[in-house]
């Protein structure tokens, strides 16, 4: 039977290959890419600089390589001596899933395969962070795509060393393999310039029906966003609408996933009136579209339509991720132009404001990779969401990419129903001008805190000139939006400011229903200039950080509450219901859609 299904993979696997080897073909212009050229001599100099640094501290290096040999033959002993009982010369951190099952402690010469790669991976890595006299940011670069490299050799990624995969595929006669493989094709066919490994059951979940499912409607919608108005659920409702603000990089439904942990259900269930902007997924058509669009032609578009909808003359906002530094750069420009006060509080859901510590993803920034990141967006007119949907999920490579290889691909399991992943795999392109500008300007040289650093609309932003009350949410674990760096982001701003850093990371710990009761949070009403010291003094409160957060919100509504507000108006009629049609624009988009009005853009969508 093995043999059958061995063969059957065998001929699939030579099948397919013939297609496999044709789309390489066709794109391998991207395997020799400018930006995979920067990348390579970003590396290079990198290590150079590393071998010079090793090169004046031979001693150094020679007591790492000696330390290294006597754990690697103490390692060998106990295997050999069959003295698996004895505790491991080294272990797997703690999370790491990798070497789970029984077989790697029980078994001598799996034992020995994952120690000796353990003990591998932790002197390679401490080899780099030992050498004198290289650069931080070179360092922190070669510790990066090392760990890349040297979590994608983990032996758990392959059969022969592997028993749990050994064992499955000789119990399976090799099927496994055979699934696997029809799981790879799929996914290689719906993937960019790197593979992007399905995390969830896609067929599980519609748009609408079991996930962006609280019931409203789109009262707005121009070539960049669609304002979506949540119905209210209570016979009163505070008198100041609430927007929200989601990050342009992703589609603003991970904010209103199933009722059990929408955000958007349960502010409309405490009396807010809410309004959503989605925004549309970029083509090549939106190429030019600049970071201050989505202020100018974004989030002051949404102000101006709920002041006419609902007749208040301010709002609260709330912006998450990038999202929040839109929001901002709003309230920014709004004080830059001298208007009127349009928005009454801000709140910042795990958002930079200043770039200095972007956790990982600093790994990319620097002027030739970026510089080459540039070429290709402005090449192709857009970042495509797939490529950075797989950035992103590198940062955490072993629990949100080589675990999913093994379990699809290896194991050949389908993929479980998680409506977080499902939203997660969900890719959005970025404009190519805007990405460009959040990469240089903001990453690379952190303009947004700089006196005339940024321009929005024809005149300068100053975060100082925000005195509205704002209220930061940041997360311990992110490592998207390092909650240090957050947090010097918040010190930038003008008014009083209130700093909460919830448990979990970037996604969980913001998304925290009440009533899981999973995660807890931590406040400090000072704020001093460092992070660390307002942690020291800050206490911790268990439960959702969302009821605190509410509480806050509360004192910027009047007492007495109001009856609910229509729905549109007459400026801005109902174009059709929740979730629209922005969010449901899929990958990919095909480069000759063209910018067209608001009706036209609408129906061809």
């Amino acid at each position: 039977m093995f043999q059958h299904f061995f063969s059957d993979y065998l001929v699939k696997l030579q099948e397919s290959n013939q297609q496999w080897w044709q789309d390489f073909e066709q794109g391998k212009g991207a395997v020799n890419s400018p930006l995979n050229q920067a990348m390579n001599e970003v590396g290079f100099n990198d290590f150079n600089e590393l071998l010079k640094g090793a090169a004046n501290q031979p001693a150094a290096m020679l007591d790492l390589q000696m330390h290294w040999w006597q754990q690697q033959m103490e390692i060998w002993q106990n295997v050999v001596m069959q003295e698996t009982d004895k505790p491991s010369v080294i272990e797997a951190e703690r999370g790491d899933k990798r070497f789970a099952d029984s077989a790697w402690q029980e078994q001598a010469i799996f034992n020995f395969i994952k120690q000796s790669y353990l003990l591998f991976s932790k002197t390679y890595l401490d080899t780099i962070n030992a050498v004198e006299g290289v650069d931080e940011k070179s360092k922190e670069r070669l510790g990066f795509f090392s760990r890349q490299m040297i979590n994608a050799l983990s032996p758990s990624n392959f059969i022969a060393t592997n028993p749990e995969l050994l064992k499955l595929t000789l119990e399976r006669n090799g099927e496994n393999l055979v699934e696997g493989l029809s799981l790879f094709q799929q996914d290689m066919a719906s993937s960019a310039d790197v593979l992007k490994i399905r995390m969830t059951n896609n067929d599980a979940f519609k748009l609408g029906e079991n996930v962006a499912n609280t019931p409203g409607e789109v009262v707005f919608r121009n070539q960049l966003f669609e304002l979506i108005q949540y119905r209210p659920t209570t016979e009163n409702v505070h008198a100041t609408p609430l927007l929200i603000v989601p990050p342009f990089i992703n589609k603003y439904y991970i904010l209103d996933l199933r009722e059990k942990n929408s955000m958007m259900r349960w502010l409309v269930d405490q009396g807010h009136t809410v309004f959503m902007m989605s925004w549309c997924n970029p083509s090549a058509a939106h190429a030019n579209v600049e970071f201050g669009d989505y202020v100018t032609e974004g989030v002051v578009k949404a102000v101006s339509a709920i002041e006419e909808i609902t007749g208040q003359e301010q709002i609260n906002a709330a912006g998450y991720c990038i999202g929040g530094t839109v929001l901002a750069s709003t309230i920014a420009y709004y004080a830059a132009k001298r208007m009127k006060k349009r928005i009454k509080s801000a709140s910042f859901f795990t958002t930079l404001l200043d770039f200095s510590q972007p956790g990982e993803v600093g790994a990319y920034i620097n002027d030739t990779v970026i510089s080459a990141i540039e070429m290709q967006n402005n090449t192709l007119g857009y970042m495509d969401g797939r490529s950075l949907s797989v950035t992103f999920s590198l940062l955490r490579e072993n629990s949100l990419y080589w675990n999913y290889y093994v379990d699809n691909y290896l194991k050949g399991n389908s993929p479980v129903d998680f409506d977080l992943l499902y939203w997660n795999s969900d890719s959005t392109n970025v404009a190519a001008s805007c990405h460009n500008f959040l990469l240089r300007e903001l990453y690379l040289e952190n303009k947004l805190v700089q006196d005339k650093g940024v321009k929005i609309g024809g005149v300068w932003i100053d975060l100082d000139k925000i005195k509205v009350p704002s209220y930061f949410i940041s997360t311990k674990e992110d490592h998207i939006a390092l909650w240090q760096g957050t947090y010097r982001g918040a010190l930038q701003t003008g008014g009083n400011k209130t700093f909460v850093l919830g448990e979990s990371g970037h996604i969980a710990g913001v998304v925290n229903h009440p009533d899981k009761n999973k995660y807890g949070f931590w406040t400090n009403e000072a704020m001093p200039d460092n992070a660390e010291e307002w942690f020291d003094s800050a206490a911790h409160n268990d439960g959702s950080w969302w009821p605190h957060w509410h509480q806050w919100l509360l004192g910027f509504n009047p007492a007495e509450r109001v009856e609910p507000y229509q729905i549109g108006a007459a400026n801005y009629p109902v174009l059709c219901s929740a979730p629209g049609i922005y969010v449901k624009q899929t990958l990919p988009i095909e480069a000759s859609q063209e910018v067209v009005e608001t009706k036209e853009f609408a129906a061809m969508v």
